[in-house]
């Protein structure tokens, strides 16, 4: 059920607008929004209101990304392979998955209800994940579908990432307005937050179906007719769903971006998952303020994308990267040194703002602002860039394996990200709940040992630093940029026609910088 396009000449793309980008962007609600309510507010909602130890909170999460080990590659081998059926020719093979999505998106509100077992917890978690995962993956492909313009592509990017900040900070905030409604201690704030959550998720995804297409047939292509899905070809979809989820690995720019997409995002998720915990028991501040310090950081990072954004185009992706990784080593730094070095009478001043930071300018005196605001605009600043570099190279992927099978396996590589994106959120989250609960952390304790807090700011510190330094060294070696992207495109309408050589030696480095393969090999001859 592949499809190639080795002897088809394609239609040409629709033109795209600012109705299409913020359209399509506006979807990345259910992507960075919801993940941020759950980075930032499940750890602490589930020990907190719902007397579930770290660790096995933490388990949660490990136990559902099992669970997307196979549902993720198998909605995007499906996605990809519903192109020729009656499905996707009438519906679409990516928006049919978003239309059985839309009406379920509200069952957020389920995972964040008090006074279940652990259980509940965990089977309305994967639950949502499955409904998250119908959106994510058929999403993510749209603007590969939609345009194969490096520029366009990049708006596309640009819109994402810009709604993607906006709704982690609408994510972090929210609990503030609901607090100074039910007070500060009610788990029923993060049922509220979450039934806002789910619809609005319904409600952006309607837009994303609206503003969006996908990738006209040829007319070869609308001659193809699937041959019937018998019992064999049923039982062989595993086996060919695992095929091409490894296949993408043997693409060196593909495993490039996601040893730069997993240094950015795991430094994030670990930072986020041991965060509210630091800013309760070391800081001293409670529920409100862990949500105003969110807030303030989550709308330094909208301002460090729109920064991103023309660093990128103008230095490359691999400059803005080093740069973020700075600021946010500075940030994670700056934390463990409010640790050592806490001013004195520091949770006395917090309570004479009665908990409330953005109330305390002119009340609250320069040094308690200073470690109030200054970590976590640096963070911002860094997590933003973060958040936007993998995504602004993700686009053009799926065009450097087409170089290699000669395929369009958007659907594909959209579940290994959407999966691999889950794998390390989980084992980040996890290990950081188990390191915590190793170090003596105690959920729901009012006082914890000194030994308990050490360990507490050390995984929040090491961990992000570690990881990223990581990712920059692969960083360093990535060449996906607007240059070579116009000499891949330039190859692959000669591979298309059937060239076996490249226009030029130069170009034909190039290609095999990108792909990981010898030029002879390109196009499905390496197989």
């Amino acid at each position: 059920m592949s499809e190639s396009s080795n002897t088809t000449v394609e239609t040409p793309m629709r033109k795209t607008g600012p109705l299409n980008y913020w359209g399509w962007g506006a979807g990345d609600l259910v992507g960075a929004g919801i993940t941020a309510v759950t980075s930032g507010w499940m750890i602490y909602f589930y020990t907190t209101f719902c007397g579930i130890n770290i660790g096995d909170a933490g388990g949660i999460f490990a136990i559902s990304r099992f669970f997307d080990a196979f549902t993720c590659p198998l909605i995007g081998y499906i996605s990809d392979n519903l192109r020729h059926t009656w499905i996707g020719r009438k519906i679409g093979r990516r928006k049919v998955f978003l239309l059985i999505a839309i009406p379920l998106l509200p069952s957020f509100a389920l995972m964040w209800t008090a006074g279940h077992t652990f259980y509940y917890y965990l089977f309305s978690y994967l639950f949502f994940e499955l409904i998250y995962n119908f959106v994510l993956i058929p999403w993510e492909t749209l603007p590969a579908e939609m345009s194969k313009d490096y520029k366009v592509k990049a708006r596309f990017a640009g819109a994402r990432i810009l709604c993607a900040q906006a709704s982690a900070v609408l994510a972090s905030y929210l609990p503030t307005l609901i607090i100074n409604h039910l007070g500060k201690d009610s788990a029923n704030t993060f049922l509220i937050n979450g039934a806002i959550f789910g619809v609005l998720a319904s409600l952006v995804i309607v837009l994303s179906v609206i503003f969006t297409w996908e990738r006209p047939y040829t007319d070869a292509e609308k001659q193809i007719r699937p041959a019937p899905l018998n019992l064999a070809r049923t039982l062989l979809i595993p086996f060919h769903m695992f095929r091409d989820l490894f296949s993408t690995l043997r693409i060196r720019a593909f495993r490039q971006h996601l040893a730069i997409y997993l240094g950015g995002y795991i430094s994030q998720d670990v930072f986020n998952a041991a965060f509210a915990i630091f800013v309760a028991a070391v800081m001293l501040g409670s529920t409100l303020i862990i949500s105003q310090m969110m807030t303030t950081m989550y709308i330094v990072q909208f301002i460090s994308v729109m920064i991103a954004i023309r660093v990128v185009m103008k230095a490359g992706p691999t400059r803005a990267y080093a740069l973020a990784i700075v600021a946010f080593i500075a940030a994670c730094l700056l934390c463990y040194a409010f640790f050592l070095h806490r001013p004195a009478g520091f949770g006395d001043a917090i309570a004479s703002i009665e908990h409330n930071i953005f109330a305390g300018f002119g009340k609250a005196s320069p040094a308690v602002l200073f470690w109030l605001f200054v970590p976590v605009i640096l963070a911002g600043l860094g997590r933003g860039t973060l958040n936007f570099v993998p995504w602004s190279v993700y686009n053009y992927l799926p065009d450097v394996d087409e170089a290699v099978t000669g395929q369009r396996r958007e659907g594909i590589f959209a579940g290994v990200m959407t999966l691999v994106r889950k794998l390390s959120q989980a084992a980040a989250i996890w290990m950081t709940s188990k390191l915590i609960g190793m170090g003596g952390y105690v959920s729901g304790a009012e006082v914890q040992t000194p030994h308990a807090l050490h360990v507490l700011v050390l995984v929040m510190v090491a961990g992000p630093i570690v990881v990223m330094l990581l990712g920059l060294i692969v960083a360093l070696k990535f060449h996906l940029n607007a240059t070579t992207h116009a000499v891949l495109m330039d190859e692959i309408e000669r591979l298309r026609t059937g060239a076996t050589e490249p226009a030029t030696p130069e170009s034909g480095k190039i290609v095999e910088d990108l792909t990981g393969w010898k030029y002879a090999t390109l196009w499905g001859r390496g197989r």
